[in-house]
C-alpha cells in the first residue's frame, strides 16, 4: 500500500513539473512575437489577442472640421464629386441609407460645393432626429428631356419619414428656367407633343410626420418648391423662396391632406400661391411670412370636379403681402362637396395688392365654367386688421345664392387704392360682396365695405348650409 501511494505522489509531482515548463515557453514565445511587432514600428501590441485595435481618428473634410464618423454622413465620403455636373445621385442615395440605420445621424451636403441629383426618393422610416444638413447647393438636371417620364411628378421625393429635420443655409436649387419656357411653347405654338403636362415639386413630402424644414433657400422650381402631402406634424421656419413672377404655377409652400402644421419667419417669392392650403388640412398656422410676388395666401381651389374638401381651423397671423394677385383669398369650384370653417385672418398687410380679401365659390381657371348650384360651404371666417393698397378693389366676397358664406366677420379694414391704380379703376372701390353674411365692425375704409354683409341670414339660408354640412364628409 506504501508503495502505491509513493508512486502516486511522485507522477502529481512530475505533471506539475510539465505544466509550468510548458506555461513558460509559451509567455516567452508571446514576449518575442510582441517584440517584433514593435520593431516595425506601427505600435500595434495587440495582434495575436482577442482585442481588435480601434479605428485610426478621422481626417478633417475639406471644411476643416472633425465629423464624429458613427453620425456624420458627408456625400463627398460616398462618391460625390460636388463640381455641378457629374450625377451625385447615388452618392447621395447611399449617404441617406447609411444614416438611416444610426439615431441623431446627419446627412451632410458640404459648402462651396454644387451636387446634381436627378430624381430621387429619400425613404424611410428610419431611426429618430435624422438631419439634412445641406450647406452647400443641390442642382437638378437643368434639360427638361433629361428628365424620366416615371419621375416628372417630384424631384426629391422623401417618403414615410419621421422626426426628420432638413436644416442649413445652402440652396436648392430646381433650375427651372427651361420648363417655364416649355410651358409658354406650348400655349404659343401648341408643341404640346415636346411638352410634359407634368411639372415636377423640388421638394415633396410623402405620408411624413414631425418634420422640419428650416434655414434653407429653395430656389426657381419647374413647379411647386415644397409640399407635404398626407403628413402630420410640419414644421417650417427661417426658409426663403425665390421664383420670378412670371414663373407658372410655381406655389411657395403647398399643404395637402396635412394636419399640425406652423409656417412662420419665411420670405415666399413666387409666380403662384405663396402658401396653398389643399383639401384635407386641419390646425394650420401661419405667421411672420412676408409674401410677394405671387398670389397670395390661398386656400384651395377647392371641390374641382365635384369632389369633396375638407379644410378648417386655419389661423393667418401678421403676414406681409405685397406686388401679388391676391391678399389672402379662399377659392372653391361649382358643384364641390364639403366645409371651410374656423379660419382667421389677422394683423395682414398689402401693399399693391390687385384684391386683398377675397372669396370666391365660383372659381374657374379657364375661360368659361358651367354653372352649378352645389358648393362647398364657407363658414366661421373672420378677416381682421386687413391695412393697405389695392390697384383693384379692396374686396371680393362672391358666394353661391345655394349655399351662402355665414359667419363672416370684417374688422378693422383699412384699404386704400394704390398710387399705380388707374383712375377707372374707382369704380371697383365699392367691392364686389355677393351673398354673404355677417358681422361688420369700425373702422372701415372704404366706407362701403359696411354693407358688404348682410347682418343675418334668413332661415331658410341656415337651413339649407345647416342640411348641406350634415350631408358632407367633412367633421
Amino acid at each position: 500500500m506504501k508503495s502505491n501511494k509513493n508512486s502516486s505522489v511522485l507522477f502529481s509531482i512530475f505533471f506539475l513539473v510539465i505544466i509550468s515548463i510548458i506555461s513558460v515557453e509559451a509567455r516567452k514565445h508571446h514576449t518575442r512575437k510582441t517584440k517584433s511587432h514593435n520593431k516595425s514600428g506601427n505600435g500595434d501590441t495587440t495582434r495575436g489577442s482577442n482585442f481588435t485595435a480601434p479605428a485610426p481618428a478621422p481626417l478633417p473634410d475639406h471644411n476643416g472640421s472633425y465629423p464624429t464618423p458613427s453620425t456624420i454622413f458627408n456625400v463627398l465620403s460616398f462618391g460625390a464629386k460636388g463640381d455641378g455636373v457629374s450625377d451625385d445621385s447615388k452618392a447621395l442615395v447611399a449617404a441617406w441609407k447609411a444614416a438611416c440605420n444610426f439615431a441623431g445621424a446627419t446627412v451632410e451636403i458640404p459648402s462651396e460645393s454644387k451636387f446634381l441629383i436627378k430624381p430621387i426618393t429619400l425613404q424611410g422610416p428610419c431611426m429618430p432626429h435624422l438631419v439634412l444638413q445641406i450647406h452647400g447647393t443641390i442642382l437638378a438636371p437643368a434639360k427638361v428631356g433629361s428628365w424620366p417620364k416615371s419621375s416628372l411628378f417630384q424631384w426629391i421625393n422623401f417618403k414615410w419619414v419621421h422626426n426628420f429635420t432638413i436644416q442649413g443655409t445652402g440652396t436648392v436649387d430646381g433650375q427651372g428656367s427651361n420648363w417655364w419656357r416649355t410651358s409658354q411653347i406650348h400655349y404659343t405654338q401648341k408643341k404640346s407633343k415636346h411638352v410634359p403636362k407634368t411639372k415636377p415639386t423640388a421638394l415633396r413630402f410623402y405620408s411624413s410626420y414631425d418634420v422640419t424644414v428650416r434655414g434653407i433657400k429653395i430656389v426657381d422650381s419647374p413647379q411647386c418648391h415644397l409640399k407635404f402631402d398626407s403628413c402630420g406634424g410640419v414644421k417650417v421656419s427661417n426658409i426663403t423662396i425665390s421664383t420670378p413672377e412670371d414663373s407658372p404655377n410655381t406655389d411657395g409652400i403647398h399643404l395637402q391632406n396635412t394636419h399640425d402644421v406652423e409656417i412662420q419667419h419665411s420670405n415666399i417669392g413666387c409666380g403662384d400661391d405663396c402658401v396653398s392650403i389643399q383639401t384635407g388640412c386641419s390646425n394650420v398656422h401661419l405667421h411672420h411670412i412676408n409674401c410677394g410676388p405671387g398670389h397670395g395666401i390661398s386656400l384651395g381651389g377647392l371641390g374641382k370636379d365635384e369632389t369633396v374638401a375638407c379644410v378648417s381651423n386655419i389661423v393667418v397671423e401678421n403676414i406681409s403681402v405685397q406686388n401679388a394677385l391676391s391678399g389672402v383669398r379662399i377659392k372653391t369650384w361649382q358643384g364641390g362637396m364639403g366645409s371651410v370653417k374656423n379660419v382667421s385672418f389677422t394683423n395682414v398687410q398689402v401693399s399693391e395688392v390687385k384684391v386683398p380679401i377675397m372669396i370666391d365659390q365660383f372659381y374657374c381657371d379657364k375661360g368659361l365654367c358651367q354653372n352649378k348650384t352645389r358648393a362647398v360651404e364657407i363658414s366661421g371666417v373672420k378677416y381682421d386688421q386687413i391695412i393697405g393698397t389695392y390697384s383693384e378693389r379692396p374686396i371680393h366676397l362672391a358666394c353661391s345664392s345655394e349655399i351662402p358664406c355665414t359667419d363672416i366677420d370684417l374688422i378693422d379694414i383699412q384699404l386704400k387704392p394704390s398710387a399705380a391704380a388707374a383712375p377707372s379703376n374707382q369704380r371697383f372701390q365699392k367691392g364686389l360682396c355677393l351673398n354673404s353674411y355677417g358681422r361688420s365692425r369700425a373702422p372701415l375704409v372704404p366706407s362701403s365695405i359696411d354693407y358688404c354683409l348682410r347682418s343675418s341670414s334668413p332661415a331658410s339660408v341656415k337651413r339649407v348650409a345647416r342640411s348641406h354640412a350634415t350631408s358632407n364628409v367633412c367633421y
